[in-house]
């Protein structure tokens, strides 16, 4: 099944937060699209992800450590580590999630929504 990026809704999720998202059978893909200043909360899941970075540059904290990433960067998240995110200018991230966000897919997602 073929998807264009330019087809998919891009869901508003907050002020300075939105996302496009395809759900697969053992796997979620989603363009988070990052205004400057946008915080995403400290937050952990059990899903293992690789976040790759577009365009912009985004300040990762896993645990204690923190990394920034600008275009063509690729940080991976390992399962039910604790990571947040802040966008220190408009950026486009794709991240890859495995298993696919189940969390999502029910809109159990308040954390990305404030």
């Amino acid at each position: 099944m073929q998807v264009s990026w330019e087809t998919l809704e891009n869901e508003k999720l907050n002020a300075t937060t939105s996302r496009q998202v395809i759900h697969g059978e053992k796997i979620t893909v989603a363009k988070m699209h990052l205004k400057k200043g946008c915080v995403v909360p400290e937050h952990k899941h059990h899903n293992e992800q690789l976040s790759v970075v577009e365009q912009g540059s985004l300040r990762f904290k896993l645990g204690d450590a923190e990394q920034v990433l600008g275009p063509g960067d690729v940080l991976r998240i390992p399962p039910n580590v604790p990571h947040s995110v802040v966008a220190l200018e408009d950026s486009i991230a794709v991240d890859l999630f495995s298993p696919p966000r189940e969390d999502w897919i029910r809109g159990d997602d308040a954390y990305l929504r404030k």
